[in-house]
């Protein structure tokens, strides 16, 4: 006689990027995600329906849209945490306030901290969280389909021509990226040369001057601001970039969520410094 009784589910435990080990008793069905990537990273593996509760721009895939929101950047609302009962929080440990995320421990929820600093990690945060949530299949086809595109990218652009890339972050102020910064990595995948990777600040303040001194072959920014983000290098037709016209403007999100569609953000950048590899002989 088959038993009507549900099968009992065994404890998962895995450890997080603070290092910390989570373990719950079976895997999370009730998920509330603290950034925006995470909640990327939670559809890729087939988990999106188990997430309760998202923060503000978790918009993607479309169907994100409709979860529901505890807050943002600036705070989150603990008191609806609470009401959503979830069995696991996934933080971001650079993006969310660490005095609210004890609060959330203190109530007895887990909380996951994600933390990627280089593309290859991507995959590894995929698969951890399939653990989590129960949904290890689907992690591991996200991740196997990750690393293969990422290697790929690598094997062809790495070893060509070095192209150098001024990263502009936001135009007022003028931000960019460092050695350290994850855009940078993958602008190594691309064969390209970072020109503010010395920067001891992940994300720098630099000056026109600055810039203009560098003379980077090419100008990328990910088109996060609207309008023209980089008609204001026009001005300065003594830059390389700008004399080649490689000013280049990606797709928002693909390149600045630490999640799946970042190597395909990492493609769109390849064809940008390809261009003035092309563009600068």
């Amino acid at each position: 006689m088959t038993s009507l009784l549900p099968v009992a589910q065994a404890a998962v435990s895995v450890r997080d990027d603070r290092g910390t080990t989570i373990t719950l008793a079976q895997p999370a069905r009730r998920i509330i995600s603290l950034a925006p990537h995470v909640t990327e990273n939670l559809f890729a593996i087939g988990a999106g329906g188990q997430i309760v509760g998202a923060v503000d721009y978790s918009d993607y895939p479309p169907a994100a849209r409709q979860i529901e929101r505890v807050g943002g950047y600036n705070g989150f609302d603990l008191e609806r945490i609470r009401t959503l009962k979830p069995d696991l929080v996934i933080a971001w440990q650079s993006g969310n306030p660490q005095r609210q995320l004890d609060q959330i421990r203190a109530m007895g929820i887990p909380v996951y901290v994600n933390e990627s600093g280089k593309l290859s990690d991507i995959p590894s945060s995929l698969e951890r969280l399939g653990v989590l949530a129960g949904q290890s299949a689907g992690a591991s086809r996200a991740a196997a389909a990750y690393r293969t595109q990422l290697a790929r990218l690598e094997k062809t652009y790495s070893q060509r021509q070095p192209v150098r890339v001024f990263y502009q972050v936001w135009k007022q102020p003028l931000l960019t990226i460092n050695g350290q910064q994850y855009i940078s990595d993958a602008l190594r995948v691309c064969g390209a040369v970072n020109v503010f990777a010395g920067q001891p600040v992940l994300v720098p303040t630099v000056d026109i001057e600055a810039v203009l001194a560098a003379r980077p072959q090419a100008i990328i920014t990910s088109g996060g601001e609207e309008g023209r983000p980089l008609a204001q290098w026009q001005q300065w037709r003594s830059l390389p970039a700008v004399q080649n016209s490689q000013l280049h403007v990606l797709p928002p999100d693909i390149l600045v969520r630490m999640g799946p569609r970042l190597v395909e953000g990492t493609a769109a950048l390849c064809e940008a410094v390809e261009q003035a590899r092309k563009g600068g002989r």
